[in-house]
């Protein structure tokens, strides 16, 4: 928003420098981007009157003037502008002059043989126009030598803020005037507004039908006759020039000015062109969504296509305008106007910023929509509008139709504790001690803010505070007055206050897992990944309300099916095969509500050990699946988590034959598997391509446990152990882990290892079955153990794994 320092004063009384204003405002939240002092713009620049004017002895397109400026004799300058003449008023850069839109520095000179003393400035060289054709000549009751500066409006310094976003009031002047007075103390002046409209009933206008009155929930029209189109007064362009718009004409500049002014848009049709799209004298003004294959060219000559996101203002049923955003071509104000339909309207944020998205427009009515204009003083931007545009324009109001769908009330009131105030903003220095806010600053404060306050309880301190309806949108809680009286008082009169008990900082136990997590993942060589947890809407369970992109419209619920994107990507770029791991977040529905928890995945693929293809002649080995398994094996095992896996074929991603369940004491927590063949083919992928996910949460309970997280001793045993070997047919459908379970179970203590060694099928073994062999490793921390101590445990395992699954033992 840029703020004319001139215009600011004239609303505020302030005595104060634009520089100490900047410093005042960025204090209190509004940063000040830039500064633009147009005084130096020209700084020794006057009124001349050109009293001669011949032709140049020695060039054609050159002028020797006589110019008076206020000095005892003319001064003698040479002009190459088409348009100098004699009797005229022109701005004169005088000797010394420095012109810095242009980087001149105003010198005695000759030209062409002929000595030049000052420079006629055109409206270019003075910054005001990037362009300009010729000189710029004054006019008006001027007297020579005068400062040309408060003539052309360039008295003034330029104030470029940046309101954040809750402080939709910021964007016009009378909002940042109401700010500048409550942070000075200075009295507030606001533009003077006539009485009502009081329109003679004439026709033309009808009715405002709103379709969508959850998008508008404010409409007046108001027809202006017999306006006479025409350029606006130096005052006002200089105004709209300051707050970086462009004149237009006298109409359509007073929309802007009062755009700039109230921050309320306004928008000017032409009546008669309305009649012609409308095909009627008798118009409706409509305001609804678009429909499928409706056009629009708007002011900037674009034809668009609309969509159903786009709000439109209808003459009966036929879009002439883009709500809030733009206007359209076919019914602009032009030189040729005379009757107006003045709109002026309350759109809501969401419905104007996905329509001026959709478009890919962003203008500056459709900013000030999308931040939530003054509900309350709607009524007022537009007797204002009125007031200027007969004045400027002449003519007179005929027909005004209102309608009207707004909350009756724009006030809230919000109970303010004072010990809340104390506790939140802590101490503030003064005269070198340190004290509370004063409770009278802080009624000062909020009274200067246009809030009202009623004391509810004198012990404790407590206000009932109503706030005013321009601030309603931003000051919705306690917490937000709190920050106003902070903000207001001055953010450096607060003093640092440390803790008065400090603890020593620690690292919570889930982050010293995962850190275990990853350094040990890190060690077997995986590399961490970090993806979006926004995938596209047929990957995921829950969708996103207001998606950005289609590719981003659901939260993920797995990490394997980023983790095989990325797979695909660096192997398609030529980075070989990835081996990764992730640790993030998943979302997902359960009896119909939302969750989410962090999960563990990871994919690996290609050679286990690159470094060492020259041993195999410079050939690929593909991993197996027991190497890949033996990578999560490695990792379980720094953990110390009892894993243990079960055959399952439900994840149609994985191969059925070769991916198992991870299950924690009973709990299933994750997948591990060799990616299916078909799916490695449609992507482009080797065959042999290992993915793993479980959830975080159960491992981290586990690893949680005090006697997991606190090592305790356990003394090695200094007695040799014992070794048998026991081999045995058993059916293909029995796991390897309900062996081994089984086995320790009816060894007991004494058996302290248990690993298989063999698995054969083929000829000599009946169909359904395999052989296994197994070696049990048993040892005592008493003594020494002998067959008589063996051979009975021994037995009882042969025992149960018979009785339990019907083996047949070999040995």
């Amino acid at each position: 928003m840029r703020i004319s320092f001139n215009w600011l004063k004239e609303l505020v009384n302030i005595s104060i420098t634009s520089e100490e204003l900047g410093k005042i405002l960025t204090i209190a939240g509004f940063e000040v981007e830039d500064m633009e002092d147009r005084r130096s713009w020209a700084d020794g620049v006057v009124v001349g009157k050109v009293i001669k004017c011949d032709r140049h002895p020695n060039a054609d397109k050159l002028s020797l003037c006589q110019v008076d400026i206020g000095e005892e004799t003319p001064s003698q300058i040479v002009c190459g502008a088409p348009n100098v003449r004699q009797d005229i008023f022109v701005p004169v850069a005088t000797l010394g002059t420095y012109l810095p839109n242009v980087d001149i520095k105003i010198k005695p000179a000759k030209l062409r043989g002929v000595e030049s003393k000052g420079m006629i400035c055109s409206l270019a060289e003075l910054g005001l126009a990037k362009e300009s054709e010729g000189i710029k000549i004054l006019e008006g009751d001027l007297q020579v030598g005068q400062d040309i500066r408060p003539i052309l409006g360039l008295d003034d310094v330029i104030l470029d803020i940046t309101a954040t976003a809750n402080r939709a009031d910021a964007l016009s002047m009378v909002g940042v005037a109401r700010e500048v007075a409550a942070l000075t103390g200075g009295e507030l002046t606001l533009p003077s507004i006539d009485g009502d409209i009081n329109p003679n009933q004439q026709g033309g206008l009808t009715a405002i039908k709103i379709d969508e009155p959850s998008a508008c929930t404010a409409y007046i029209g108001t027809m202006i006759e017999n306006v006479k189109i025409a350029p606006s007064p130096q005052w006002l362009q200089w105004r709209l020039e300051a707050g970086g718009v462009r004149p237009i004409n006298n109409v359509v500049d007073v929309t802007n000015y009062i755009l700039l002014e109230w921050g309320q848009p306004l928008h000017a049709f032409d009546r008669e062109k309305l009649y012609h799209i409308a095909n009627s004298q008798e118009l409706t003004i409509g305001v609804r969504f678009a429909e499928e294959k409706e056009t629009l060219t708007t002011l900037d000559g674009q034809k668009r296509n609309l969509q159903p996101q786009n709000l439109l203002i209808t003459a009966n049923n036929h879009p002439v305008a883009l709500a809030g955003v733009m206007g359209g071509e076919d019914s602009e104000v032009d030189d040729n106007t005379q009757n107006l339909i003045l709109e002026a309207a309350l759109f809501e944020p969401v419905p104007i910023r996905r329509s001026g998205k959709c478009q890919g427009i962003r203008t500056e009515s459709s900013t000030r929509y999308e931040r939530g204009v003054n509900q309350v003083e709607l009524e007022k931007a537009l007797n204002r509008a009125v007031s200027l545009i007969t004045q400027l324009a002449g003519g007179n109001v005929s027909t005004q139709i209102v309608a009207d769908n707004r909350s009756s009330s724009f006030q809230n009131t919000i109970e303010l504790r004072c010990d809340r105030i104390y506790q939140v903003l802590g101490k503030v220095k003064q005269g070198g001690n340190l004290i509370d806010v004063p409770r009278e600053d802080i009624v000062r404060i909020l009274e200067d803010l246009g809030c009202k306050l009623e004391v509810k309880s004198e012990s404790p301190l407590i206000w009932l505070v109503t706030v005013p309806p321009y601030r309603y949108r931003d000051l919705e809680r306690e917490i937000d007055l709190i920050e106003e009286v902070a903000r207001l008082y001055g953010y450096d009169h607060f003093t640092d206050t440390l803790p008065t008990q400090s603890e020593v900082g620690y690292i919570p136990t889930n982050l010293q897992i995962q850190r275990k997590v990853r350094a040990s993942l890190q060690g077997l060589g995986l590399t961490e990944l970090m993806q979006y947890s926004l995938v596209s809407a047929n990957q995921a369970q829950i969708k996103i309300a207001n998606p950005l992109f289609s590719e981003y419209s659901a939260l993920r619920s797995n990490l394997i099916d980023g983790l095989i994107n990325a797979f695909e990507f660096n192997q398609a770029q030529g980075n070989g095969y990835l081996k990764g791991f992730e640790i993030g977040r998943v979302f997902w529905l359960e009896d119909g509500n939302k969750a989410e928890g962090d999960a563990l995945g990871g994919i690996i693929g290609g050679d286990l050990y690159t470094d060492g293809i020259w041993t195999r002649s410079g050939k690929p080995q593909p991993m197996t699946w027991y190497e890949a398994k033996g990578i999560l094996e490695s990792l379980f095992k720094a953990l110390k988590s009892p894993i243990t896996y079960q055959a399952e074929s439900e994840d149609n991603r994985l191969h059925p034959g070769r991916t198992a369940g991870l299950w924690l004491n009973k709990t299933r927590i994750g997948v591990f598997g060799q990616l299916h063949p078909q799916l490695c083919q449609e992507r482009d992928l080797p065959n042999s391509v290992y993915v793993f996910e479980l959830q975080l949460e159960p491992l981290i309970a586990l690893l949680n446990q005090k006697y997991l997280q606190t090592p305790i001793f356990k003394a090695f045993s200094t007695y040799p152990s014992v070794e048998r070997d026991l081999a045995f047919f058993a059916s293909t459908d029995l796991t390897v882990a309900d062996i081994i379970n089984a086995m320790r179970k009816a060894g007991g203590k004494t058996l302290v290892d248990v690993k298989l060694f063999d698995e054969y099928k083929g000829a000599n073994v009946e169909e359904g079955k395999r052989s296994l062999a197994f070696s049990l490793v048993y040892r005592s921390p008493d003594g020494t153990l002998k067959d008589t101590d063996v051979d009975p445990i021994h037995n009882k395992i042969r025992d149960a794994l018979t009785k339990q699954f019907a083996v047949t033992l070999r040995s």
